[in-house]
């Protein structure tokens, strides 16, 4: 945007969109997204897939409420990331043996394989996202964040 387009200053409202935390995050999300996504999507994975997977890594087996529960995504949403990777041969799904309604979700070696590579890009999009700050600095961010999230 050139200098010329924009327009003389608006009132003070007394809110300052730099200073809003809800607008901050959001721009330190899309941040972190496009480092992730840098090199491209690993597999093709979107930030939901990949943090489905990683959750469903860490548990080895779940069900699918469990796993969206874990993952912080509501039924519905779960429902259509758990499809996609699925079809896509990321996600074995099996009945439980103990109660043969319920559906039990686990890494396939195709998303086992995937993760792994998902992880090391992770693992460098946080690094260069993190880059400015201290290690304190870095501990001390992510304590605020969980205690905002309760």
């Amino acid at each position: 945007m050139r200098e010329q387009d924009i327009g003389p200053p608006a009132p003070s409202s007394g809110y300052s969109l730099d200073e809003s935390v809800g607008h901050l995050l959001r721009r330190a999300h899309q941040r972190h997204a496009s480092l992730f996504q840098d090199r491209g999507a690993i597999g093709g994975l979107t930030s939901t897939q990949f943090a489905t997977l990683l959750k469903l890594g860490e548990l080895g087996r779940a069900t699918q409420n469990a796993l969206g529960r874990a993952v912080a995504l509501d039924p519905a949403t779960i429902q259509g990331v758990v499809a996609r990777l699925r079809d896509r041969g990321l996600v074995d799904v099996a009945r439980d043996p103990l109660d043969r309604r319920t559906v039990v979700l686990s890494l396939a070696p195709a998303g086992e394989t995937v993760l792994a590579e998902a992880v090391v890009q992770g693992r460098r999009a946080n690094e260069q996202l993190l880059a400015p700050l201290a290690p304190e600095e870095r501990r001390m961010l992510i304590r605020l964040l969980r205690r905002l999230l309760g």
